[in-house]
């Protein structure tokens, strides 16, 4: 599955590092938004972190809103 097919299928699962590179940031800070209810995340059976691509892409979208107009 490519990166366009998973930012396209909401029902995806993003790791840490592929929602890090969407927004520019690192992995761990990924962790801190996921741990402060910025962003949906499950945990995997073995304790991992992913997120849905909807859910994701929901937030990057409000995020990406809000600092056009804050630019005005």
């Amino acid at each position: 599955m490519s990166a366009a097919d998973v930012l396209t299928d909401p029902d995806a699962l993003l790791t840490p590092a592929e929602v890090a590179a969407l927004f520019r940031v690192t992995p761990k800070t990924i962790t801190r938004w996921a741990e402060a209810g910025k962003l949906p995340a499950i945990r995997t059976l073995g304790g991992h972190r992913r997120f849905p691509a909807g859910g994701v892409l929901n937030v990057y979208a409000d995020m990406h809103a809000g600092a056009g107009k804050r630019r005005s």
